[in-house]
């Protein structure tokens, strides 16, 4: 599990996230939402180690983020940023390559390599494998920088808008992949979604976050309400049904 202790945070005199504390338990698909500038991509670099940890302690399981030596901890976490530059004269399969560096460092072997084709065939990147990456469309880069994280077979992945640049086939495509991946290999994946939707259809549990705090966290079918959301991001929507799960309308 992912445990989140009286956290904090500031850039400057900015404070960004306010004494956060959260379990994230092991397992199943977890989506953070809310509005921009809830602190959701924040909590995430932290939870990475991409940014230091001011105040409070973070454990990804049971082993504390600030003292854990980087290889080890890669081991067990990988993050997706939504801010990734990447060469893009690599091929795809070289680029998915990167993620297996924390296990062979340097020295690929047969194992690696399956690992890497698994990752392709996982994201459905097969007829692209060999591809530079600037022949691709944005949302086939941001599959690929996915699978890359998925090759490096952590228990903990964790994704910052990977919908972005997904056009809605694509994003809900993207979305079974990942809810098929928790499922079949019980991998933990964090998620940051602005389409609360998508949280709704393939969540397990989404935390809701406003203003650095956590406004609310649980079940899709307990979270999503008219109420809750209307409050979350200030506008007025209603909530229906679709397959047993909640649907948010937030169209006038």
């Amino acid at each position: 599990m992912i445990e989140i202790e009286n956290v904090s945070h500031a850039i400057g005199s900015a404070a960004i996230l306010h004494d956060l504390s959260l379990t994230i338990p092991k397992g199943g698909v977890t989506a953070l939402i809310g509005p921009n500038g809830a602190g959701k991509s924040t909590l995430l670099s932290l939870m990475a180690r991409l940014e230091p940890v001011q105040t409070g302690r973070i454990r990804v399981d049971g082993l504390d983020v600030t003292r854990t030596p980087t290889g080890e901890l890669a081991r067990h976490l990988a993050i997706q940023r939504q801010d990734t530059i990447i060469a893009t004269r690599l091929t795809v399969r070289q680029l998915v390559g990167f993620g297996r560096y924390p296990h062979h460092r340097g020295r690929a072997g047969p194992e690696d390599r399956a690992r890497v084709e698994e990752a392709i065939a996982a994201l459905r990147l097969e007829g692209f494998a060999d591809r530079f990456l600037d022949t691709l469309s944005g949302g086939q880069r941001q599959r690929a920088l996915i699978a890359m994280s998925v090759a490096q077979q952590t228990d903990y992945l964790l994704l910052d808008e990977p919908l972005n640049n997904l056009d809605m086939a694509h994003a809900r495509g993207l979305m079974e992949l990942l809810r098929d991946l928790a499922d079949r290999s019980g991998r933990t994946i964090v998620v940051v979604l602005h389409e609360v939707n998508y949280a709704a259809a393939h969540a397990d549990r989404i935390v809701a976050m406003k203003d650095g705090r956590i406004a609310a966290h649980g079940t899709p079918e307990a979270l999503l309400t008219a109420e809750t959301i209307g409050v979350l991001f200030g506008a007025p929507v209603s909530v229906g049904t679709h397959a047993g799960r909640p649907v948010v309308h937030h169209f006038g």
